[in-house]
């Protein structure tokens, strides 16, 4: 008797605990989603919250997780829908410091270490594995694409995982043979020192040019989360980037398939408006990513999308369609 009432006890606790979980959720900003916001262990800056972005449940035990890359936050709503129309349920993850889970005390974007993000990653899974979810595919994009691998590879244990997609991905920095092999370690070095120290206060803001209606492109988003000319860059930012390409470059052994996806060609950003800008990666060297790619492990393919930009989701619609026709067919044979 005892027995069966600590049974009962417990499965109206857990009952309690999963009503609470989907009670948390609240409208999002984009029409058709809604969100919940975490919060996780305080950090170096203070409180610390993640968000959870999903569309409604279908009943369906497979989803996509979608992380989002610098400098940016979730707000692809066609890549949501689309994942749906799959038969996937789809989530996204505002990282901390980004997007919706910028808070006023923090430094957005910033990071000491690509394993503070670990815990987000973590707590998110265990939200999509607890509303009913036996398989997640992950698929992020650009930082996102870098921390995602190195988040599998130090956590084999999350076998709901079935595969990870990566749509240009930031393996390696985008600059000269002097910036990549002699500043950028130099500048990393005094990063544990000098974390705060600004390298970098602004870029160019061709990229988000291509992208806002309002300018050359067919999107619209929050410019003060994802900011035209960028966040300043810290020497402790760059320190944790640093370290995450020598980690990944010297190989990891990811178990799951895993699809490296980016455009067919980069071209260097000038000074001035170039057309090429919204057929190319104008961030990332599309060559680093496809060479890098085969040292995540055995199982893994590489793709090119003909005239993609750098967010492959965001090209023009022609190209952008090509990806999800992509997406899908990778999907539906895991």
């Amino acid at each position: 008797m005892i027995q069966v009432l600590k049974r009962i006890i417990v499965f109206s606790c857990c009952s309690l605990f999963f009503v609470s979980l989907h009670a948390q959720y609240v409208p999002d900003i984009l029409k058709g989603y809604e969100q919940q916001t975490i919060q996780m262990t305080p950090d170096y800056d203070g409180d610390v919250v993640c968000t959870l972005i999903r569309k409604p449940l279908s009943g369906t035990k497979q989803a996509v997780l979608y992380i989002h890359g610098y400098n940016d936050y979730f707000f692809q709503y066609e890549l949501g829908d689309s994942i749906q129309h799959y038969g996937f349920d789809f989530y996204a993850l505002d990282l901390r410091k980004y997007g919706r889970s910028i808070r006023p005390h923090q430094r957005a974007c910033f990071c000491k270490n690509i394993n503070e993000y670990f815990a987000d990653i973590d707590t998110a899974l265990n939200v999509i594995r607890q509303e009913g979810h036996t398989s997640v595919f992950l698929l992020a994009h650009s930082t996102g694409g870098l921390i995602t691998p190195l988040y599998l590879d130090s956590h084999k244990e999350r076998k709901e995982v079935k595969g990870l997609m990566l749509n240009s991905p930031f393996f390696d920095m985008n600059m000269s043979w002097f910036k990549e092999n002699i500043a950028i370690p130099v500048i990393a070095f005094f990063g544990r020192f000098f974390p705060n120290w600004i390298i970098e206060k602004e870029g160019f803001s061709f990229y988000s040019e291509s992208l806002l209606v309002d300018k050359k492109g067919e999107w619209i988003f929050n410019t003060n989360w994802k900011r035209p000319e960028g966040y300043p860059k810290t020497a402790g930012w760059l320190r944790a980037i640093h370290q995450g390409h020598t980690k990944l470059q010297k190989g990891l052994s990811l178990s799951c398939p895993v699809w490296v996806l980016s455009s067919d060609k980069s071209f260097s950003e000038k000074k001035e408006w170039h057309d090429q800008y919204k057929t190319s990666d104008i961030v990332l060297d599309v060559n680093d990513i496809q060479r890098i790619a085969p040292k995540l492990g055995s199982k893994v393919r590489r793709d090119t999308i003909p005239n993609g930009i750098h967010d492959l989701i965001l090209s023009a619609r022609p190209y952008r369609e090509t990806v999800y026709k992509k997406i899908r067919n990778w999907l539906v044979v895991r």
